[in-house]
């Protein structure tokens, strides 16, 4: 019986480094807002809060706050630090989840853009979107063991199809080129002004 290990020997689970991923992100977000919190309570010391001033309105205000902390609002109604935050969180899972696990080689009809992030209009929004739902669905506590499924059918496929399609968001990026075709031209066209000769 020399050959046996000493210590015990198990493997980790996937999901395990989901969860502890999903975990460091969360705690980024809740670092993020207790400082946006502090910074406030810090700014208005001096002067009473709501919170001071009336019984009932007191407690419903702090309802309606765990409420508003509960459920995450879209990116794109942030304001900074907090957009920056969510985007430093959309990055990693995008990055470290979504392009590894999920995406397959680009090519002409399945397209994708390494400087994904840089498109702004039709990217940001969508991939958020589908980073929230994926948060709840892989988590069994909330959605049993169906809700990969239900996230990869009803989240997944419909926004990585928009997003990859020849005409989507990343149609003028191909391999080693990135082109955004939402910027404004620099000069007028020309049957917009009138050349004096």
């Amino acid at each position: 019986m020399a050959d046996e290990p000493e210590g015990p020997s198990f493997e980790v689970p996937v999901g395990l480094f989901q969860d502890m991923e999903d975990l460091k992100v969360q705690v980024r977000r809740l670092e993020a807002q207790l400082k946006e919190v502090t910074e406030n309570a810090a700014s208005g010391a001096g002067e009473a809060s709501e919170e001071d001033a009336g019984g009932e309105d007191a407690e419903e205000v702090d309802g309606d706050e765990e409420a508003e902390w509960q459920y995450p609002p879209l990116i794109l109604l942030l304001d900074p630090p907090l957009y920056d935050t969510e985007l430093r969180a959309l990055i990693e899972w995008v990055e470290g989840v979504l392009v590894p696990g999920y995406l397959g080689e680009p090519s002409n009809d399945a397209r994708w853009c390494h400087l994904w992030f840089d498109h702004p209009t039709g990217v940001i929004g969508p991939l958020h979107g589908l980073w929230l739902a994926w948060q709840e669905l892989t988590d069994p506590a909330t959605c049993g063991y169906t809700g990969p499924s239900v996230w990869y059918r009803d989240h997944y496929l419909p926004c990585i199809r928009e997003l990859r399609a020849p005409n989507g968001p990343f149609k003028g990026c191909t391999k080693g080129e990135h082109q955004i075709d939402h910027r404004l031209p620099g000069l007028v066209p020309s049957a917009w002004r009138r050349e004096d000769s």
